[in-house]
């Protein structure tokens, strides 16, 4: 790390002003007609992105009307089963101008099918792969986290990496600025991991993910380092804010000797840490709920501080959600905290505060040195997804949540007003509960069940039926998916059609290898 001239300290000398990270809250909720009004509410009070969040059944695969979907529609998110709703969602959205982030991971192909149909929809006048080239965003698309935290995957490991591969690849040639996954730390220290353990699984996920891309040879090596430089990462930050800032210059320097070493990726660009960063959930508290309002901003501090790792989006909880569904109001406080740091402070006005800092710098080569160990030990087990196979990383994060359980327990790790510091005045801002927090709307599940009956009603059974078979076909002869699920999303597949035949076929398909070479670090130069 370079040395900052003392001058530096004194001000932002010829420095222009950095511009601010997109700024987003994660929404969505009941229906696509609701949340459709709280995106246009929040894109006017200055948010410049969206955040996308669907309910269960949508996550999972599921139609609002099968048996497994009831009591779930619209709870956590919004249910989105079909084009029609796709169309709803985004209505007076022009999306050609706009950075949408969805929160989808194994029917991740199936909902970016729909939201480029709907992209294309709204600009008639344009020709598909001109509006593809303007469609800015991301999609989660990290099924390896689901086997270890979250659990709503489709498919078995590697058909899911198939799909991965094949989004990847369609997007890299036809959407080129679109980020076709985020290798999601995120849920990792939600589920216990570490510091150490959430560098080293997340970069062993982002391994196996492009391992795979390279094996399937649908991107020529010329073309290899643009699907590095389209790998982005979505991370979590915990209230040990220092901690946290020397966790992400970890991820930055292990990032580049990565790329730089084993996939021989040449332009620095190519090679830079990209990432988005939701801070952690798993830190708030119900008890004195408004504590949470200092806690999220230790925990945007620790992604923003450091220019040099600074988050290129931050999303913030709302200061209530231990306690049910933000309401407007509340996100729009969290998107303030971000206004006021980004606005009124004078924090992107300088270089990189830490460069030079000997706490910084030996806390991140601590991090760095913990964090290649951990991935050598996945590496030599054959990678990630032998590792999931294993059970290896699943029990390693488990203990590391009960140890962190324990502590709390013991008082060794304070949680103001759960552990220390219980004594408090009644709060105002939870003094009427019910009126604390938003509901979702009880009518949703019924509204979303008329929706999809009439979309089933209305739609031609012939082509919907001729697109899925489409599907089927490309997934058993190994073509790249993407086509066949844009077509049937324009057919009028739904949800539960689309993805539950695309799982059938890949499963009954040879998958692709996935590489397992054992790659090593580069030994250091002699002194």
């Amino acid at each position: 790390m370079s040395t900052t001239p003392a001058s530096a300290a004194e001000g932002p000398v010829n420095h222009p002003k950095d511009r601010p990270w997109v700024m987003r809250t994660y929404a969505g909720h009941s229906t696509a007609e609701a949340s459709n009004a709280l995106y246009r509410n929040n894109l006017a009070k200055g948010q410049t992105g969206l955040s996308v969040a669907f309910d269960l059944p949508t996550q999972t695969g599921y139609d609002p009307d099968s048996p497994l979907s009831r009591g779930e529609v619209g709870k956590v998110g919004v249910p989105v089963p079909h084009l029609g709703e796709m169309r709803k969602l985004f209505d007076q959205i022009p999306l050609t101008d706009m950075n949408t982030s969805m929160t989808i991971n194994a029917p991740a192909m199936w909902l970016l099918a729909m939201y480029q149909v709907v992209a294309e929809e709204q600009n008639p006048d344009s020709t598909p792969e001109q509006v593809a080239g303007q469609l800015a965003g991301t999609t989660q698309n990290d099924i390896i986290k689901e086997y270890l935290s979250r659990g709503t995957y489709v498919f078995g490991p590697e058909h899911s990496l198939r799909l991965t591969a094949d989004m990847i690849a369609y997007t890299v040639n036809n959407i080129p600025k679109w980020n076709p996954i985020n290798i999601c730390s995120y849920h990792l220290q939600e589920a216990g991991a570490t510091p150490t353990q959430e560098l080293a699984y997340a970069l062993c996920t982002a391994i196996a993910v492009l391992d795979t891309v390279k094996n399937a040879g649908q991107v020529s090596d010329e073309d290899f380092e643009k699907v590095v430089g389209r790998i982005s990462f979505f991370v979590n930050a915990g209230v040990r804010f220092i901690e946290e800032t020397c966790k992400m210059r970890a991820f930055v320097e292990l990032w580049d000797e990565i790329t730089r070493e084993r996939y021989g990726v040449q332009d620095p660009k190519m090679r830079r840490f990209r990432y988005g960063v939701q801070v952690n959930s798993l830190g708030l508290t119900e008890a004195q709920p408004e504590n949470n309002v200092q806690r999220i901003v230790l925990e945007m501090l620790g992604v923003t501080l450091s220019k040099n790792a600074r988050a290129r989006a931050v999303q913030l909880p709302a200061w209530n959600e231990a306690l049910g569904l933000p309401r407007p109001w509340d996100q729009q406080w969290s998107l303030r905290l971000q206004q006021v740091l980004a606005f009124e402070s004078d924090l992107l006005e300088y270089d990189d505060i830490f460069d030079g800092s000997h706490v910084i710098e030996a806390k991140v080569a601590e991090l760095v040195a913990g964090a290649k160990a951990e991935i050598d030990r996945v590496q030599a087990m054959g990678g990630a997804i032998a590792a999931v196979d294993s059970g290896y990383m699943k029990q390693e994060l488990v203990s590391s949540h009960a140890a962190r359980r324990a502590r709390i327990e013991a008082g060794d790790e304070a949680i103001v007003g759960v552990n220390r510091f219980e004594t408090t005045e009644q709060s105002p801002l939870t003094a009427d509960l019910d009126g604390a927090i938003m509901v979702a709307d009880p009518e949703a599940e019924r509204a979303a069940l008329a929706s999809v009956a009439a979309w089933k009603e209305q739609r031609d059974a012939g082509e919907v039926e001729a697109a899925l078979a489409r599907v089927a076909e490309d997934a058993k002869s190994g073509a790249n998916l993407m086509e066949a699920t844009l077509a049937a999303a324009r057919a009028g597949a739904t949800t539960g059609s689309g993805p539950a035949r695309c799982a059938r076929s890949s499963v009954s398909s040879a998958p692709r290898p996935v590489s397992a070479e054992r790659w090593e670090w580069p030994r250091p130069a002699p002194s």
